[in-house]
């Protein structure tokens, strides 16, 4: 990509920082991470207003409601919106970042218009229903059954970490309607809506107090045909495309908001007098470098995604390599807390810098996770050697 910006990419960047100064002085104030209605509120009022501004759905095409922004745009606009402290996405991410990419590129025109609208304008929000306790980094071997039953599939089985079901109107659903030991070859893709009878969702507190996953226990629950994404039995080539934009696009505004993060860590550390150590500047510039060559690579698999429709396999080795380095940066912001990492919460006195201690500690502690969701690192280790370096299997 040619990173010199014309005139119309710096009038788009000026645009977009103008309106951001504008309304992000009206929003209301964040509420608590265990407040999921006020959550739910929150991001889909932000949602609708970057929809009324023409501003959802920056990357998606034009004919699937979104604005078809260049990959220039698209890099300026996060920039911009980390820069400023904007709202994540929020509840709504498997909608924005997963589902809604899926139904663009493998849903029927009717399926493109009844749900794409509603995810722009944050009616309508989605959950994911792929991982089993059984089926997690192997998801072929996942075991909720889907029965035929005239124009409607019969689904019966558990799903596990369906993040924000609570909150969710719909949900990608992977089920099985081939043999029981079909493997890839017996997978279908669903879109279930989350008020049919039938629907058992429990939550799981993680180790943060927070309730976003949960258990999904699924008793004969009737979903129309009309909302298979492709063909039966032809779901795993449907969810690789799913899982391109989650491990490809969908973590692009992590690498910002790690690089906000660390810059906010020097502070603490040029504060503190830590900065006197050459280790501890050893590290900042190691990491800085790492964050540096991962927006060389998101700034890749963006402009990937916009020739092709999909981000592609590399989209592994991005998720692989920021997944590890955030585990990295929380362990330096741990180091420099000292004690004030015993504490989760912000200390009176303990801020030095644009990082507070609620968000250092809060940052290790869901470091752990990084690692696991959205495919563990074993899992992108393997596709990188077998689909990337063309390795045999292992």
């Amino acid at each position: 990509m040619d990173l010199r910006y014309s005139e119309s990419e710096e009038s788009f960047r000026s645009g977009l920082r103008e309106w951001l100064a504008e309304v992000l002085a009206k929003l209301p104030p964040k509420p608590s991470h265990l407040d999921w209605p006020g959550r739910r509120a929150y991001d889909t009022t932000w949602q609708r207003m970057l929809f009324d501004a023409g501003y959802a759905g920056i990357d998606w095409p034009v004919e699937g409601g979104g604005r078809g922004a260049s990959p220039v745009e698209q890099l300026i606009y996060l920039e911009e919106l980390e820069r400023a402290h904007a709202p994540y996405v929020g509840v709504n991410f498997v909608g924005l970042l997963h589902a809604g990419p899926t139904v663009i590129v493998e849903g029927t025109p009717e399926q493109r218009a009844r749900f794409l609208p509603p995810i722009l304008r944050g009616d309508e929000v989605w959950c994911q229903g792929f991982s089993e306790p059984g089926a997690g980094s192997d998801l072929a071997s996942l075991r909720t059954r889907a029965e035929r039953d005239g124009d409607e599939y019969v689904v019966t089985g558990q799903k596990i970490w369906t993040s924000h079901a609570e909150v969710a109107d719909f949900c990608e659903l992977l089920v099985r309607t081939g043999p029981e030991d079909s493997r890839h070859r017996g997978i279908t893709w669903l879109i279930l809506p989350m008020d049919r009878p039938g629907i058992d969702f429990r939550p799981l507190r993680t180790i943060a107090g927070s309730t976003e996953f949960g258990e999904l226990f699924l008793d004969g629950v009737r979903v129309p045909v009309a909302n298979r994404l492709g063909d039966e039995n032809d779901g795993w080539r449907v969810t690789m495309t799913t899982l391109s934009f989650e491990r490809g696009t969908a973590f692009v505004g992590e690498v910002l908001q790690s690089m906000e993060l660390l810059r906010g860590l020097r502070a603490i550390a040029q504060s503190t007098g830590a900065w006197d150590e050459a280790s501890v500047r050893r590290r900042v510039g190691h990491l800085g470098a790492e964050l540096d060559a991962l927006w060389a690579l998101a700034r890749r698999n963006v402009s990937q995604a916009a020739r092709t429709g999909v981000p592609g396999i590399g989209g592994s080795v991005y998720k692989l390599a920021l997944s590890e380095l955030r585990q990295r940066i929380a362990d330096l912001g741990m180091d420099l807390a000292g004690s004030a990492g015993l504490v989760f919460g912000d200390i009176p006195g303990a801020r030095n810098g644009p990082v507070g201690n609620l968000e250092i500690v809060s940052t290790w502690v869901h470091s752990f996770s990084r690692t696991i969701a959205a495919g563990t690192s074993q899992i992108q280790r393997n596709i990188i050697a077998e689909r990337i370096l063309g390795l045999p299997k292992g």
